[in-house]
């Protein structure tokens, strides 16, 4: 009777073992059962969710079929279930547990905006506005409200922040990406200035960094950076006025229209270096590490002129007279009072021989 009894038991336990295994692998198979989305969906996990709560959240939109197994999976292998705050991106062909994996590996979803190259700091301001999924903090701040919560209260925000493209998920605030800007400048500010050559005309690093802007607006090509910079170097050296067109258009503001006229080149402002020595009091654009590397590495050579030849590079010229003859030679059909671009050093000759 024992014997039967054991064999009956010992049936029935096969039986659940077996049933218990289909039942396992029917579930396993549905969590690596590839889901059908028309489009990604944003996911969030708050934090200090447990992994119940977010399971019946994927089934509430309609992630998973059941979370049932997805429960059960957490309960048997918790080590797999440990997943992170934050807000994720789920698309079509992901399984549950292509899900669970990418909440486990923090895999949150990022978006980016890009501060370019030659931006004012009100461009920076603009496109951080514009940026969607990012918390607005900065919104209706001054400038100078922005520049003490970075840790730099009193100074001017031109120029401070490094262009670059910048990540950031949606629980961060446009001030994050300010700091991490503002940093990544200090940082590659820092690293040039230590390696900068010797000898050059820049009391500070803010010098250099003035510099840099000036050369990041007076050409887009990159091969010209270090000539260019060369020139406003020995003008500097020479006592020389820089007389570069992109520092006389961020003095002139919301003034400047597309065109820089001969009252304007004759108009005092502190930006104006038809008008002023040396350099400018602050930094007129965001230089890139090119820019400021050129600054601290200027080409060497005689020239003390250069002239826009018309397809974004330059003519750079020794002396005024072979800078006259680029001046007529590439700009004697464009009318005196209109420049095309900020990409002249004194494109008027008659302007050079003035303020000398």
């Amino acid at each position: 009777m024992f014997k039967k009894f054991f064999i009956v038991v010992v049936c029935v336990g096969v039986l659940v073992v077996a049933g218990t295994a289909l039942w396992a692998s029917q579930g396993l198979k549905t969590l690596k059962q590839p889901v059908s989305l028309d489009e990604p969906v944003l996911f969030d996990v708050p934090a200090g969710s447990p992994f119940s709560r977010v399971a019946r959240n994927l089934e509430d939109q309609g992630l998973v079929e059941d979370s049932l197994w997805l429960r059960l999976y957490g309960r048997l292998f918790p080590e797999r279930a440990r997943i992170k705050a934050g807000e994720y991106e789920f698309t079509s062909g992901m399984s549950a547990l292509d899900m669970v994996a990418a909440m486990v590996d923090g895999k949150i979803k990022q978006w980016s905006v890009q501060f370019i190259e030659g931006w004012t700091f009100q461009d920076m301001r603009a496109a951080l506005a514009s940026t969607h999924r990012l918390t607005q903090k900065t919104a209706d701040w001054t400038d100078e409200q922005i520049m003490k919560a970075v840790g730099a209260e009193g100074e001017h925000p031109e120029g401070r922040f490094f262009p670059d493209t910048y990540l950031f998920t949606s629980y961060e605030s446009d001030l994050d990406l300010l700091q991490r800007a503002f940093d990544r400048m200090k940082t590659v500010l820092s690293e040039e200035w230590s390696n900068r050559e010797k000898g050059l005309p820049y009391k500070t690093p803010y010098d250099a960094l003035i510099m840099a802007s000036i050369v990041e607006r007076e050409t887009g090509v990159p091969e010209e950076r270090n000539d260019v910079a060369g020139v406003f170097v020995r003008r500097l050296e020479k006592g020389m006025r820089l007389q570069t067109d992109p520092t006389v258009i961020y003095g002139m503001g919301e003034r400047y229209k597309g065109r820089i006229s001969s009252k304007d080149l004759r108009t005092y402002t502190p930006y104006n270096t038809y008008r002023i020595n040396g350099l400018p009091p602050t930094p007129i654009a965001l230089p890139g590490r090119e820019a400021i590397h050129a600054a601290l590495h200027p080409g060497g050579g005689k020239a003390l002129y250069f002239v826009a030849r018309g397809d974004g590079t330059h003519k750079f010229s020794d002396t005024l007279a072979e800078h006259q003859k680029a001046v007529r030679e590439f700009q004697l059909n464009r009318r005196d009072d209109y420049r095309s671009s900020p990409s002249a050093t004194n494109s008027s000759a008659e302007a050079q021989e003035q303020n000398q």
